[in-house]
């Protein structure tokens, strides 16, 4: 039997999920939530993903995110090891915290967006004791649960900064009081009726209408019949090492080797984009640039303490991933 798809392209929209080892929790106190927002927070910022809606669960969560760089295995896989290192340390613990692979649904984004990120917000009703409640109350519940990114779809005080609200709420008249309206009356309306989500799914990770799943296969589909493969795969393809390091000497001024030989911020971003952007791993970055692996770790680890102080900084560097991004595409 085939594997779940994985399939990566830049502007791609996912559905994900985890859950915790053997259904075991995943949080133990709001502190581990706080936490995991926070790391999700940096994630978001560091692999450039926007995140449209999402919900804490006791076992497992649900996010409904983009990835305008076709990123999205280096953004889970760092987002996950990073909130296992939190919580192994925490609570002196060792071993896997998820269970196995986090599950990803490529959609359709102008066919089910909005249609996702009701689903995922309904998450909370669905234990023993809510579901037999009526809509009204159940509508309450999810209202006034803290952990989803829904109070900020209702109150816009109530908003992180890093989600964005106003693309799924441009499906219900925008992001102002008639459409925030229209988007808890359909969720209310969903509480009852139910959303059809898991049936349209086609092969566990393509949900959109017939051609939108017909232009994926068409694309990605590799026409072989090994049926142990991954039935679609990926299309991400890294950009070359050179145009990084181009790209990067052009933002800063700087010519390529100036870029290599430098200390500080320049070289950093160097590891950084090579290591995001690049494919790279740090053993190979170190080789390029004439250092050791820990090296580029530490350096990278000190870029992101710097974006967080230096705003120019912050925006030479998104910048540059903008323009890269192009060349993906």
């Amino acid at each position: 039997m085939a594997r779940p798809l994985r399939i990566q392209y830049p502007g791609a929209v996912y559905h994900l999920t985890n859950r915790g080892n053997e259904r075991k929790a995943i949080f133990r106190d709001d502190a581990d939530r706080r936490r995991f927002l926070e790391i999700l927070a940096q994630s978001v910022d560091t692999y450039q993903v926007v995140i449209h809606s999402f919900v804490l669960m006791a076992n497992h969560y649900h996010l409904l995110a983009e990835t305008p760089l076709g990123n999205l295995a280096e953004f889970m896989r760092h987002f996950n090891i990073t909130y296992t290192s939190h919580f192994n340390r925490r609570h002196k613990r060792v071993g896997h915290l998820f269970q196995g692979r986090y599950k990803s649904v490529l959609i359709d984004k102008e066919s089910y967006l909005a249609a996702v990120s009701k689903y995922i917000h309904l998450n909370p009703v669905k234990v023993k004791g809510l579901l037999s409640k009526p809509a009204k109350e159940q509508l309450r519940c999810l209202s006034a649960y803290q952990w989803s990114s829904l109070p900020g779809f209702a109150n816009p005080k109530k908003r992180h900064k890093w989600v964005e609200y106003g693309v799924v709420l441009r499906e219900f008249g925008g992001d102002n009081a008639s459409g925030r309206k229209e988007y808890r009356r359909q969720l209310e309306a969903a509480v009852t009726e139910g959303i059809a989500i898991k049936e349209n799914i086609v092969g566990q990770s393509i949900l959109g209408d017939a051609r939108f799943v017909a232009r994926i296969k068409e694309t990605f589909l590799d026409s072989g019949n090994d049926r142990e493969q991954p039935a679609l795969g990926s299309v991400h393809s890294y950009l070359a090492r050179e145009q990084i390091l181009a790209q990067l000497a052009v933002a800063t001024q700087k010519t390529v080797d100036e870029v290599i030989r430098s200390k500080g911020a320049p070289r950093q971003m160097a590891m950084d984009l090579l290591y995001r952007l690049g494919g790279m791993k740090n053993k190979e970055i170190g080789e390029l640039l004439g250092v050791d692996y820990s090296t580029v770790s530490l350096g990278r680890k000190r870029l992101v303490e710097k974006r967080k102080k230096d705003k120019q900084l912050h925006l030479v560097i998104r910048a540059i991933e903008q323009t890269l991004s192009k060349e993906t595409i």
